[in-house]
């Protein structure tokens, strides 16, 4: 049974269920971290959020970067990480949406969610400006991967 067409995609079964799983499978990809030779991890729970974006839009990348990032938030004791990966699908989805592809997308999204991350972490976690500074580096570079990696693996 198909639903009418909301925010431009089909309703229906499959693509409530698909969005389901884009929601939750952040929390899992959250868990690994890869490591690289220039000393920062690159994150790869950020494919889903683009994903997420592409496929549904702004809700769907919003739907994804919140509900996606409950359990490192959780681990963190850092309740700004879902508002920050709320903020980052949701530009994604809405920049994707009005015909940017989606690395310039995810640019954009991350230039947007930048103060965020900064001032929550600085000063509302009291994480040190060296580490953010990190973590800066290695969002920005996962943020790259992970939208190119999108970008030639999904399909409308």
């Amino acid at each position: 049974m198909e639903y009418k067409n909301i925010f431009e995609i089909k309703v229906n079964w499959k693509t409530i269920t698909m969005l389901i799983v884009l929601a939750i499978l952040p929390n899992f990809l959250g868990m690994i971290n890869l490591p690289t030779v220039f000393g920062f991890k690159i994150h790869t729970f950020q494919y889903v959020i683009f994903v997420a974006a592409m496929l549904y839009g702004p809700v769907g990348g919003a739907v994804s970067g919140g509900i996606g990032s409950m359990f490192s938030a959780f681990a963190m004791g850092n309740p700004y990480i879902l508002g920050g990966n709320i903020l980052l699908g949701l530009m994604a989805g809405l920049l994707f949406r009005y015909g940017f592809n989606i690395i310039w997308s995810a640019i954009i999204a991350f230039a947007v969610q930048l103060p965020w991350l900064y001032l929550t972490d600085v000063y509302l976690v009291g994480m040190p400006v060296s580490i953010v500074y990190n973590l800066i580096i290695a969002l920005f570079v996962s943020n790259l991967v992970w939208a190119t990696a999108a970008k030639y693996t999904v399909r409308r």
